[in-house]
């Protein structure tokens, strides 16, 4: 029997590059998209060796032909750190708007089922709490987070009209808070940022007075619930994330130890737009695709702390 391709974009970042092993680990063909913006070879390195694992260099803000049978097209490419789309802001609004019309012509051309990574990001500086899918969101389209946050709400748009008007079998998951391994340390998400300084002994910066809150889900959490997204029957948006919701400075608390830390923590003020609250509701996720996550913050810290001094 022939095994089923999936096409990912970005699959060499960090989410992607968990995918990628995810697919492969479960019988599928991974063909990896990425241009190396923010992704890394070194992340994709170890899966060279496998005869059912292709790679291709290449920018999806522009055509993508492919020739072959694909029967997933799932795409993952974005520049998906505050850090990265603050300075790519025109390089994060092409991926979203042209990547995602360029991976959904390949999904259609191909009559592949075609997942969107998007992002809780599409809620802004949510005015509900916790935010289920029905929720439309708080965004400033004109702020500095903007280039992202439109990007991703376009990005799914465009994805339901090619659902509605050609029928496509499309997928949207909303991915909040995600951490683990192979995460960049300077990449200005506050998991890394934290780990990193905490390990060099430097000050831990929280901004505010770090009781802005968020839910972090350990990556292998997440990939099986993006694995049951792309085999199930369900073409809405789906809420992935962990509702465990932690403020700022007790992560930085539990960081300093767990690492053993001789680091202090610093105050600076709020950036601008930043959400003060970020929980997910996953009643959805749980009805759906019978998924939860089983990873609490404290193993998966320890495991990305382990990754972190290796």
């Amino acid at each position: 029997m022939r095994k089923k391709t999936v096409l990912i974009t970005g699959g060499a970042g960090f989410i992607g590059s968990h995918m990628c092993e995810k697919l492969l680990f479960n019988g599928y063909s991974v063909i990896c998209l990425d241009n190396f913006v923010t992704g890394s070879l070194q992340n994709i390195k170890s899966l060279f060796k496998q005869k059912d694992f292709c790679f291709i260099e290449y920018n999806v803000s522009n055509y993508i032909d492919i020739p072959g049978r694909i029967d997933y097209v799932l795409h993952c490419a974005s520049l998906a750190s505050p850090k990265d789309y603050l300075d790519y802001p025109i390089q994060t609004l092409k991926v979203g708007s042209l990547g995602t019309h360029n991976a959904l012509g390949l999904a259609k051309k191909k009559k592949a089922v075609f997942l969107l990574f998007s992002t809780s990001e599409i809620y802004g500086d949510p005015l509900v709490h916790p935010q289920d899918e029905s929720y439309w969101g708080h965004v400033n389209p004109v702020g500095v987070r903007g280039c992202y946050d439109e990007s991703k709400r376009f990005a799914e748009a465009l994805t339901m009209a090619y659902h509605r008007v050609h029928k496509l079998d499309t997928k949207i998951v909303r991915i909040f808070n995600t951490y683990g391994p192979r995460m960049r340390h300077n990449d200005g998400r506050v998991v890394p940022n934290f780990i990193f300084s905490a390990l060099k002994n430097r000050p831990l910066t929280v901004y505010g007075k770090g009781q802005q809150t968020r839910s972090f889900c350990y990556v292998d959490d997440l990939v099986e619930g993006l694995l049951r997204l792309m085999l199930s029957k369900v073409n809405q948006p789906v809420n992935l994330g962990n509702p465990n919701e932690f403020t700022i400075l007790q992560l930085a608390k539990l960081v300093l130890k767990l690492t053993k830390s001789k680091s202090r923590i610093v105050y600076k003020q709020l950036p601008v737009d930043d959400p003060r609250q970020r929980q997910p509701d996953i009643a959805r996720a749980k009805k759906m695709l019978f998924w939860q996550p089983s990873v609490c913050l404290q193993d998966g810290l320890e495991r990305t702390i382990s990754w972190f001094k290796r």
